[in-house]
């Protein structure tokens, strides 16, 4: 996720406590989707898409820091 920051989330891993929760959040719920789709998870089509969109919203956040803390 955001490559071109890699070094800049490195940085932010080790120093912003909120970003950490952030990324950490996304990344075990990428790995649940992961789950549920490959039916390791029981879900529903609309269960996958409602953590689909949690996902999304998290990134999101975690690029608007990136952005921030790149300006």
């Amino acid at each position: 996720m955001f490559p071109e920051y890699r070094e800049l989330i490195t940085q932010l891993k080790t120093t912003d406590a909120h970003f950490i929760r952030l990324f950490e959040k996304h990344n075990v719920l990428d790995q649940k989707v992961k789950n549920m789709e490959s039916r390791i998870e029981p879900s529903t089509h609309e269960e996958i898409e409602v953590v689909k969109k949690e996902k999304l919203l998290l990134k999101d956040q975690i690029f608007a820091i990136l952005k921030k803390a790149s300006a």
